[in-house]
């Protein structure tokens, strides 16, 4: 499965954009500023989440529409057609509705149909950045992997706040309460731990069938912020409850979890590593995800401006990798060149400019 047509109305800077006549790769060229980024962002809203740049959905409708935008993609599944969709409206711009072949349907639906993982220029300081960027990534790829990953990380987020709220009150707070609330942490939490365990290990096992060239290999290793397991943790929160309430906040749990990355070879922690020998790092650990996510559900792989980071051999050997997988690919470029290899027949390629598409 691969989507055959998507358009965008009223999105970023693009009125009104229909790229028809997909292929297994695509490509997006045009300067900085035309709108290139803007699809891809439009494609990663086709799943559960915020998208590739976490904005905030009133930011994404166009600054003269309606304070509203769509975006909807067609597929075929079994020779069946499907047509995906998500939107917002002017009446309620922070709420963003998805529909499945016309019905009403929940966000989380979309990840059923689709499997989409993301490279952009942003996620160069994951290594360097904090904590939370690193269990955002998890969960994202998670998701990707297993839909219910997104309602077990939402329901754990939602009962952190609430026991944090009742630990942050000057008033010692109705155990009985607490003890509802730490039964549904130590529910999702399980859940969430167990999900990014499981993603870490299966990358780690498609990362080990591959070379240590062009690519260097990465070690990935899930730490767990608390116990892991329903009991455990359920015993841990009620354990930690007066040195949570005198930290004003909890403790232990997969919200202090965190993923470590080294550079296998030498041993080097990603941080520490060249901006270069990162950047290739993430690209092999898009890459062990890229194939994992294809295994049973049409799948996306977003690569923004990753060319232009690669010299020749590593661009080859990416594009020899892209090729070998099943996921539709979308790349942007601001030129044509170091695509070269690709775009004789083999890309369908689109010239950006302005909001406005043309196919080439």
């Amino acid at each position: 499965m691969s989507l055959t047509s998507i358009s965008l109305s009223r999105f970023r800077n693009h009125s009104e954009t229909t790229l028809d006549g997909t292929a297994r790769l695509n490509l997006l060229i045009g300067p900085n500023g035309a709108g290139k980024t803007n699809v891809l962002e439009a494609l990663s809203l086709l799943s559960p989440g915020r998208g590739l740049r976490r904005a905030a959905l009133p930011d994404m409708a166009q600054a003269d529409g309606n304070s509203g935008f769509a975006i909807g993609a067609s597929l075929t599944s079994e020779g069946e057609p499907v047509r995906l969709g998500t939107y917002t409206e002017a009446a309620n711009p922070s709420r963003r509705k998805t529909r499945i072949n016309t019905a009403d349907a929940p966000a989380i639906a979309l990840g059923e149909w689709l499997a989409i993982g993301w490279l952009t220029p942003a996620m160069d300081g994951l290594f360097t950045g904090s904590a939370q960027d690193r269990r955002r990534y998890m969960d994202r790829l998670a998701l990707a992997l297993n839909p219910d990953h997104a309602r077990h990380a939402s329901r754990y987020e939602s009962a952190l706040r609430e026991r944090n709220r009742l630990l942050s009150d000057d008033q010692r707070p109705d155990a009985r309460w607490l003890d509802a609330i730490e039964a549904q942490l130590a529910e999702h939490g399980a859940k969430l731990a167990e999900g990014r365990a499981a993603l870490v290990d299966a990358m780690m096992a498609q990362v080990v069938q591959t070379g240590e060239e062009p690519f260097p290999r990465p070690a990935l290793t899930y730490v767990a912020g608390g116990p892991v397991g329903f009991d455990q943790l359920s015993q841990a929160l009620h354990d930690g409850r007066a040195g949570d309430q005198a930290a004003r906040r909890t403790l232990t749990g997969p919200h202090r979890d965190e993923l470590d990355v080294l550079y296998a070879a030498k041993r080097m922690p990603a941080a520490l590593c060249s901006t270069g020998e990162q950047k290739a790092l993430l690209l092999a650990m898009t890459l062990a995800h890229a194939a994992l996510a294809e295994k049973g559900r049409a799948s996306l792989l977003l690569l923004d401006e990753v060319a232009a980071h690669l010299d020749p051999d590593r661009r080859t050997a990416l594009f020899d990798r892209l090729r070998a997988g099943s996921a539709q690919v979308w790349m942007t470029g601001t030129e044509a060149a170091p695509f070269a290899d690709i775009i004789g027949g083999e890309a369908a390629v689109w010239d950006v400019k302005d909001g406005a598409v043309t196919r080439r």
